[in-house]
C-alpha cells in the first residue's frame, strides 16, 4: 500500500516515476524538494517501494511479491536510509552507506537509498557522495530528499534528475483536511507557521492549533488594546517564536485587507512584519531576551502606525 497515497498533491509526481520504473528510464539519482510537512519521506518512500518491486506497475508497488513484504516488515536488504546524526548527514554515514552500495543486491534487484534532508550533509560527506553519484553502479537508485533544495551543494543537485512537484495550494489543502480530518474552520492562515499539510494535521492532535489560535486572538486584541493581553503576558520561552510568527501571520492579514489605512501606514507595517520574523530568526541563536518587552514593543509599534 502507497503511504502517499492519501496525499493528492504527491499523486502527479508519483505517477510519472512510477511509470519512468516501469519502463526502466528512470535515472540513478532523483532529487526530491519535497518538504517532509507536505509528504516528501513518504513519496519517497513508495518510490523505494516501487523501484524494488519485482512486479511494478504504473500504480506503484504490487504489495504481493517477496521484495514487497520485505519492505513492508522494514528488513529489505538492499534499501538503505541515511538519516542526520544530530544535526549534520556525516561523512562516515556517507561512506557507509557508499560501501553497502558497492554489494551485490542480495535480492536481485535494485539497491536503493533514501537520504532524507540531503541538505544536512556537510561538505566532507558532499564530497563523499560526488564519486557513487558520478559512479553509480549498475541497478543503482539514490534518492535524495530535502526540505530546502537552495541548500543544496550545486554539485550535488546537478548530478540529480529533479521530481516534477507542485506544493498544494490553500483550497487543496482545506480540502484534504476536510475529507481525511472531517475539518471543516479554515486552518490554511497558518500554513506557513505549520510547514505544510501533514504537521498541520497533526497540530489537532497535539494542541498546536488551539494554541496558535489563541496567540491570533490575543496579538488581534493586544494590537487594538496597545497591551498585551492573555497567554501573551505568560508565553513560555520554547513558544515565543510561533508567538511572534503568528504575529507576522496577523500583521500580514491587516496588510492585504487595510481597510482605512493609508499607503505611509501600510509601509510600516510591511516594515513592522519584515522586522518580526528578523526577530525570529535572531532569537534562535540570542542567549536571553526580554520577551515581554519585545511583544510590548511590537504592539506600540504597531499602536503608533495605526493611530
Amino acid at each position: 500500500m502507497r503511504h502517499s497515497a492519501h496525499l493528492p498533491w504527491c499523486n502527479p509526481a508519483f505517477d510519472r516515476t512510477a511509470m519512468q520504473i516501469c519502463k526502466d528510464t528512470l535515472g540513478h539519482a532523483l532529487l526530491l524538494g519535497v518538504d517532509v510537512a507536505q509528504g516528501g519521506e513518504l513519496l519517497a518512500q513508495d518510490i523505494a517501494a516501487t523501484s524494488l518491486c519485482l512486479n511494478p506497475t504504473p500504480a506503484g508497488a504490487c504489495g504481493h511479491c517477496k521484495s514487497c513484504h520485505l519492505v513492508q516488515a522494514g528488513n529489505h536488504p538492499d534499501l538503505y536510509e541515511v538519516r542526520a546524526d544530530g544535526n549534520q548527514i556525516k561523512i562516515d554515514q556517507i561512506r557507509e552507506l557508499c560501501i553497502k552500495l558497492t554489494a551485490t543486491a542480495q535480492q536481485g534487484g535494485r539497491r536503493v537509498a533514501i537520504i532524507y534532508a540531503c541538505e544536512r550533509m556537510n561538505q566532507a560527506s558532499a564530497n563523499a557522495l560526488l564519486k557513487t553519484l558520478e559512479e553509480p553502479g549498475k541497478d543503482t537508485l539514490l534518492l535524495l530528499q530535502t526540505q530546502t533544495p537552495g541548500r543544496l551543494l550545486p554539485t550535488i543537485a546537478s548530478r540529480c534528475q529533479k521530481l516534477a512537484f507542485v506544493a498544494p495550494d490553500k483550497d487543496t489543502v482545506q480540502s484534504w483536511l476536510q475529507q481525511q480530518h472531517g475539518v471543516t474552520q479554515d486552518m490554511t492562515w497558518v500554513l506557513p507557521l505549520a510547514g505544510g499539510p501533514l504537521t498541520l494535521a497533526d497540530s489537532l492532535g497535539n494542541g498546536d492549533y488551539e494554541r496558535w489560535l489563541q496567540y491570533r486572538k490575543d496579538w488581534r486584541a493586544s494590537l487594538m488594546s496597545g497591551h498585551l493581553t492573555g497567554s501573551l503576558l505568560d508565553i513560555k520561552e520554547d513558544h515565543i517564536i510561533e508567538s511572534l510568527k503568528v504575529l507576522y501571520l496577523v500583521l500580514r492579514s491587516r496588510m492585504i485587507q487595510p481597510g482605512k489605512l493609508d499607503a505611509f501606514a501600510l509601509s510600516r507595517i510591511v516594515q513592522l512584519a519584515d522586522s518580526v520574523m528578523r526577530h525570529c530568526h535572531h532569537l534562535e541563536t540570542m542567549a536571553s531576551v526580554n520577551y515581554l518587552a519585545l511583544c510590548q514593543k511590537f504592539v506600540l509599534e504597531y499602536k503608533e502606525v495605526t493611530q
